[in-house]
């Protein structure tokens, strides 16, 4: 059987903790999905088709990373995808234990199971929420995102 994995977020933008974490998991799968999960109530920075060509650009090298949307739970989406895992990154202790209770909840709801990947440290202070922050008030986020120029 395929060993497929799903990494899900908004993605809003796609750091350098994100393209860590997929590199990370690479040798452990066969295909990799990062899935942009849309939330119509929700307002993004960046716009869903920047946000795809981004992250394809990261790894138009590797054939087996494809980046998909979603508008549904997670582990439906996984069904649809035939994904045995979903793939996550932690930070920090907080990270830990949010992500724990989701991976609890996933496997009474469905048979998906969750792997977790530690961030590199250099990247451990990286948050989207921040990078937008920045963003917004025109500071750079070269730093914190590869080739962000695809982003404006």
């Amino acid at each position: 059987m395929k060993k497929i994995g799903l990494f899900p977020g908004s993605f809003d933008p796609f750091t350098k903790g994100h393209e860590a974490v997929v590199k990370k998991a690479l040798p452990l799968f066969d295909e990799i999905i990062i899935g942009i999960g849309v939330n119509q109530q929700k307002t993004y920075l960046f716009n869903i088709e920047k946000r795809i060509k981004h992250i394809e650009s990261l790894f138009s090298e590797y054939d087996n990373v494809r980046v998909l949307t979603y508008n549904k739970l997670t582990v439906d989406f996984c069904a649809d995808i035939h994904a045995n895992y979903i793939i996550r990154g932690l930070r920090d202790s907080k990270d830990f234990e949010y992500e724990k209770s989701i991976a609890h909840m996933n496997v009474e709801i469905s048979t998906i199971e969750t792997i977790f990947f530690l961030t590199d440290q250099q990247y451990s202070a990286i948050n989207a929420s921040i990078v937008r922050e920045i963003f917004k008030n025109n500071g750079s986020i070269t730093k914190f995102v590869t080739n962000s120029s695809l982003l404006v």
